[in-house]
């Protein structure tokens, strides 16, 4: 059963069971009105009380039944809650731990509300791209008031109960639990203490009246515009609220469905839909089942102490992991140590840290120059320099020095870590975690799996992963594995588009409107231009028929590596990150296409937007066929994560789809014909050709 009944003397109690969040199935919901219908007709029964089992009061709809027929089938959750409210005997919500979305909801619907210390209150519908559509816009300002309930709606971020219950005047809840053990006896008393109450209260006729609802509602817009420009239902999350406060409460009803429904089919909240799914998929590994075991992981070695090693290191000693930092010479060692400490004493500034807990963190900081000292580390990262030989050497000392067991992780970008596993005798305990720039504020993580990686160790990395808030994302062996393959491709239109007209600033100008964070030139100036530099090297020898445009490669020689050299494709001025554009770089373009005999021509911001993402929706077609990725939304979630890609687009793959595949595939038989691009560049994966001769997406 998905929702419990039990009787306790002249108390029936509805207990929801739907693990792990009791979400409000269908077989949830009918077992809700069920219970009420039998309570109702038992002559014994004076009040009713409404409760989660285990960790949860509600976390609202039930994620299984998303868009099938069951998620709108009757009773839904409007019918739940008119039952509710239709009661002739009292029912009291009594909330723990996480009361959400239709939770809430629900919760709203009684006449009375017991709530737990410590729980989790929140209507999070807006990051879904929708808003509470079984009454949250229109009963929460009645019962906590118009301005905290509009910041929690348009945030959807959770809000403790006892913060919700110091709120002067709520109303949300008519008593506070003394502690979550107590709260299921307390809610007993306090519906026998209300058994005969009458006329029974329903927050549908409290008053929400706003004293500057226009000045107010009107301020509410502006931020959101600016907030989120981009994303749809935080303004229309102000005027449901709005509707609350002027409209009768059977019309602000009305109003908050046509809204939710109309929100329900725009792109965004399609796009944010999938964000919502993938990322829970993307922790599930086809062939490694949820109960394989894991590995202990309670310390950890980190080699380098630069930038990744400095960063990565502070992922586990933010959660409590003890970390070992190890470095060639003591300079290295002091310099990533004091980074270390700089981060985190910026962080205290802020306010975003307690100095209690940045010197608990840096306790658990240990540096060494001696391999030595790993030796009973559970987890060792590399993050040396990306050159086989420093890898091997690196590998062969570890396979010397750790434990039996101990995992060893290489955060190779693109190397190949079947050839870094073969340097050890111990392939089955090394995989790739490859961090992002800068590792401890970048959310990806690439898990790259070898040919050889136990499960076990997947298991692990992926649920230490999650332990460092990370969202891990697994690959296959490839050059470059999902991102940076895929980025390859970008970069590569980038540099055929200036070729052929367009400047820098034009293209990066193009991309960003699209959404994106920054565009690649920007992007190549922060990461580092001599990076690109040295794999265009390597591609010369390994893959000469690899075609590119010489611009990149002349700005190298000049020096112009980037931000950290004052110069890249913008000009940078000493101790700002604001990109100036370059008189010297634009004539260095102008140089190069007059050597190349070619006349500049008008490029719209269309164009450049579709080479740029369509390059990298086809390179991710050749991934998911050759099985470096084994699902589309993997591979949204690294380019969402981990390259900036539009959330409100919900990544390349969901963005294509959407576009329609057939659409895409015409596209990039238009530009194979460029005779200054590189046709063989966009000869459509066979996976993509596939799906647009079926009209299938990639989801």
């Amino acid at each position: 059963m998905t929702a419990a009944y039990e009787v306790h003397g002249d108390i029936a109690v509805i207990t929801l069971n739907n693990p792990p969040v009791n979400g409000l199935g269908h077989a949830t919901r009918k077992g809700i009105t069920d219970g009420l219908e039998r309570a109702n007709a038992d002559a014994a029964v004076k009040a009713i009380v409404i409760t989660g089992a285990g960790g949860a009061f509600s976390g609202g709809a039930d994620i299984k039944e998303f868009g099938t027929d069951k998620a709108l089938q009757e009773p839904n959750l409007l019918s739940v809650i008119s039952t509710v409210e239709n009661s002739a005997k009292p029912v009291v919500a009594a909330i723990h731990t996480v009361c959400m979305g239709g939770g809430l909801e629900l919760a709203l619907g009684c006449h009375y509300r017991i709530a737990a210390p410590g729980c989790n209150v929140a209507l999070p519908e807006v990051k879904l791209g929708l808003l509470p559509g079984a009454g949250g816009t229109q009963r929460l300002p009645r019962v906590v008031g118009v301005e905290p309930a509009l910041n929690m709606i348009v945030s959807g971020e959770p809000v403790k109960s006892e913060l919700i219950g110091s709120i002067p005047g709520q109303k949300l809840f008519d008593k506070m639990a003394a502690s979550p053990e107590s709260l299921a006896e307390e809610a007993l008393a306090f519906a026998r203490s209300v058994a005969d109450s009458r006329p029974l209260p329903l927050v549908r006729n409290l008053p929400c009246k706003h004293p500057e609802g226009d000045a107010y509602f009107q301020f509410a817009r502006n931020m959101v515009k600016g907030m989120a420009k981009n994303l749809p239902a935080p303004a229309k999350c102000v005027d449901a609220v709005e509707a609350a406060t002027k409209r009768k409460f059977a019309d602000g009803m009305a109003y908050e469905r046509e809204l939710f429904i109309n929100l329900m089919w725009t792109p965004e909240s399609r796009a944010l839909r999938h964000i919502f799914f993938s990322e829970r998929a993307a922790s599930k590994i086809p062939d490694v089942p949820s109960d394989t075991p894991q590995r202990a992981i309670k310390t950890v070695g980190v080699i380098g102490a630069g930038t990744m090693g400095g960063g990565i290191a502070m992922n586990f000693l933010n959660a409590g992991i003890p970390v070992t930092i190890l470095e060639t010479k003591q300079e290295a060692l002091d310099r990533g140590t004091a980074t270390i400490r700089k981060n985190y004493e910026s962080q205290v500034k802020k306010g975003k840290l307690k100095e209690d807990k940045y010197q608990q963190r840096m306790g658990l900081l240990q540096t060494t120059l001696s391999y030595e000292d790993l030796k009973d580390a559970d987890l060792i990262i590399e993050a040396v320099f990306e050159e086989m030989g420093v890898k091997e050497a690196v590998f062969k000392q570890l396979d010397a020095v750790a434990k039996p067991g101990a995992i060893l992780a290489s955060n190779t970008s693109t190397l190949d870590v079947d050839q870094i596993a073969s340097f050890t005798k111990r392939p089955q305990d090394v995989v790739g975690m490859h961090f992002f720039s800068p590792a401890n504020v970048m959310r990806l993580l690439e898990v790259v799996r070898g040919k050889e990686t136990a499960k076990e160790v997947l298991a692990t990395v992926m649920a230490i992963a999650k332990k460092i808030k990370k969202t891990a994302v697994v690959s296959g062996v490839c050059d470059g594995f999902i991102g940076n393959r895929m980025i390859e491709r970008y970069s590569q239109q980038a540099g055929f588009l200036l070729d052929e007209g367009a400047t820098p600033q034009q293209v990066d100008r193009a991309i960003e409107k699209f959404g994106f964070a920054m565009g690649p030139f920007r992007m190549g100036d922060l990461a580092g231009n001599d990076i690109g530099w040295a794999i265009r090297k390597r591609r010369a020898v390994e893959r000469p028929d690899m075609k590119y445009s010489r611009t990149a490669d002349r700005l190298c020689e000049l020096g112009r590596f980037g931000q950290k050299t004052g110069a890249g494709w913008y000009d940078y001025q000493a101790g700002k990150r604001d990109a100036i554009p370059s008189e010297l770089v634009n004539k260095m373009v102008e140089d190069h296409r007059k050597e190349l005999g070619v006349t500049p021509r008008k490029i719209s911001d269309e164009e450049i937007v579709q080479r740029l993402v369509f390059a990298l929706v086809n390179e991710g077609a050749k991934i998911l066929d050759e099985g470096i990725a084994s699902k589309a939304g993997d591979i949204d979630m690294v380019y969402l994560t981990g390259y900036g890609f539009p959330i409100h687009r919900g990544g390349p793959m969901h963005y294509a789809s959407e576009l329609g595949l057939f659409n895409v595939e015409q596209a990039m038989k238009r530009f194979a014909k460029n005779p200054l691009d590189d046709a063989a560049a966009w000869e459509p994966a066979p996976l993509l050709s596939r799906l647009a001769a079926e009209g299938r997406a990639f989801a």
